[in-house]
Protein backbone atom coordinates (compact mmCIF):
# COMPACT_ATOMS: atom_id res chain seq x y z
CA UNK A 1 0.00 0.00 0.00
CA UNK A 2 2.72 2.39 0.92
CA UNK A 3 4.59 1.72 -2.82
CA UNK A 4 1.88 3.06 -4.61
CA UNK A 5 1.61 6.06 -2.69
CA UNK A 6 5.53 6.65 -3.05
CA UNK A 7 4.50 7.39 -7.01
CA UNK A 8 2.11 9.81 -6.14
CA UNK A 9 4.42 11.64 -3.83
CA UNK A 10 6.55 11.51 -6.21
CA UNK A 11 5.10 12.85 -8.77
CA UNK A 12 3.38 15.78 -6.46
CA UNK A 13 7.33 16.71 -5.87
CA UNK A 14 7.73 16.16 -9.66
CA UNK A 15 5.03 18.09 -10.35
CA UNK A 16 5.84 21.01 -7.88
CA UNK A 17 9.35 21.42 -8.78
CA UNK A 18 9.17 21.63 -12.65
CA UNK A 19 7.17 24.45 -12.70
CA UNK A 20 9.18 26.63 -10.08
CA UNK A 21 12.91 26.10 -10.95
CA UNK A 22 12.91 27.62 -14.09
CA UNK A 23 10.68 30.79 -12.84
CA UNK A 24 13.30 30.59 -9.38
CA UNK A 25 15.95 30.66 -12.00
CA UNK A 26 14.97 33.44 -14.42
CA UNK A 27 14.96 35.38 -11.73
CA UNK A 28 18.42 35.02 -10.55
CA UNK A 29 19.77 35.25 -13.91
CA UNK A 30 17.84 37.67 -15.62
CA UNK A 31 18.88 41.28 -15.97
CA UNK A 32 17.44 43.74 -14.01
CA UNK A 33 17.54 47.75 -14.90
CA UNK A 34 14.32 49.13 -14.63
CA UNK A 35 13.77 52.60 -16.21
CA UNK A 36 10.69 55.02 -16.65
CA UNK A 37 10.36 53.75 -20.52
CA UNK A 38 10.61 50.32 -19.85
CA UNK A 39 8.24 50.86 -16.88
CA UNK A 40 5.28 52.89 -19.00
CA UNK A 41 2.33 50.88 -20.61
CA UNK A 42 2.88 49.37 -24.25
CA UNK A 43 0.40 48.71 -26.70
CA UNK A 44 1.24 47.21 -29.49
CA UNK A 45 3.74 49.72 -29.92
CA UNK A 46 1.35 52.53 -30.11
CA UNK A 47 1.07 55.24 -27.19
CA UNK A 48 -1.85 55.09 -25.24
CA UNK A 49 -3.96 57.83 -25.69
CA UNK A 50 -6.53 58.80 -23.00
CA UNK A 51 -8.17 56.77 -20.98
CA UNK A 52 -6.90 52.82 -21.07
CA UNK A 53 -10.47 51.99 -18.96
CA UNK A 54 -12.31 51.30 -22.01
CA UNK A 55 -15.68 49.42 -22.25
CA UNK A 56 -15.53 47.10 -25.32
CA UNK A 57 -18.83 44.68 -26.49
CA UNK A 58 -18.82 41.62 -24.59
CA UNK A 59 -20.92 39.80 -27.59
CA UNK A 60 -17.81 38.60 -29.24
CA UNK A 61 -16.30 37.01 -26.34
CA UNK A 62 -19.63 34.98 -26.05
CA UNK A 63 -19.55 34.44 -29.77
CA UNK A 64 -15.93 32.64 -28.77
CA UNK A 65 -17.47 31.20 -25.97
CA UNK A 66 -20.40 29.59 -28.23
CA UNK A 67 -18.02 28.15 -31.02
CA UNK A 68 -15.78 26.66 -28.42
CA UNK A 69 -18.52 24.63 -26.63
CA UNK A 70 -19.89 23.39 -29.94
CA UNK A 71 -16.19 22.58 -31.24
CA UNK A 72 -15.69 21.08 -28.16
CA UNK A 73 -18.76 18.77 -28.78
CA UNK A 74 -17.57 17.65 -32.39
CA UNK A 75 -14.07 16.22 -30.24
CA UNK A 76 -16.48 13.91 -28.41
CA UNK A 77 -19.20 12.96 -30.55
CA UNK A 78 -16.63 12.05 -33.52
CA UNK A 79 -15.14 8.68 -31.81
CA UNK A 80 -18.75 8.08 -30.54
CA UNK A 81 -20.15 8.59 -34.20
CA UNK A 82 -17.35 6.24 -35.66
CA UNK A 83 -17.67 3.94 -32.88
CA UNK A 84 -21.96 3.74 -33.12
CA UNK A 85 -22.84 0.48 -34.29
CA UNK A 86 -20.48 -1.63 -31.53
CA UNK A 87 -21.78 0.53 -28.64
CA UNK A 88 -24.33 -0.84 -26.21
CA UNK A 89 -28.12 0.94 -26.21
CA UNK A 90 -27.13 3.17 -23.04
CA UNK A 91 -24.13 4.81 -24.42
CA UNK A 92 -26.13 5.48 -27.55
CA UNK A 93 -28.77 7.05 -25.28
CA UNK A 94 -25.96 9.21 -22.72
CA UNK A 95 -24.93 10.39 -26.38
CA UNK A 96 -28.26 11.31 -27.69
CA UNK A 97 -29.25 13.55 -24.53
CA UNK A 98 -25.38 15.18 -24.66
CA UNK A 99 -26.46 16.35 -27.79
CA UNK A 100 -29.74 17.45 -26.39
CA UNK A 101 -28.58 19.42 -24.21
CA UNK A 102 -25.92 21.16 -26.30
CA UNK A 103 -29.12 22.06 -28.48
CA UNK A 104 -30.98 23.54 -25.34
CA UNK A 105 -28.01 25.94 -24.86
CA UNK A 106 -28.30 26.49 -28.70
CA UNK A 107 -31.23 27.76 -28.57
CA UNK A 108 -30.80 29.54 -25.66
CA UNK A 109 -27.96 31.47 -27.05
CA UNK A 110 -29.90 31.81 -30.42
CA UNK A 111 -33.07 32.93 -28.23
CA UNK A 112 -30.67 35.48 -26.42
CA UNK A 113 -29.67 37.11 -29.06
CA UNK A 114 -25.94 35.80 -28.81
CA UNK A 115 -25.48 34.50 -32.32
CA UNK A 116 -26.24 37.87 -34.16
CA UNK A 117 -23.56 39.97 -35.48
CA UNK A 118 -24.38 42.98 -35.81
Amino acid sequence: MQNEWLYVGIFLVIGIIVPIVPLVFSRLVAPRKPNPIKQSTYECGIETVGDSWVQFKAQYYIFALVFLVFDVETVFLFPWALSLKQLPLFVVLEGVLFIAILVVGLVYAWRKGMLEWA
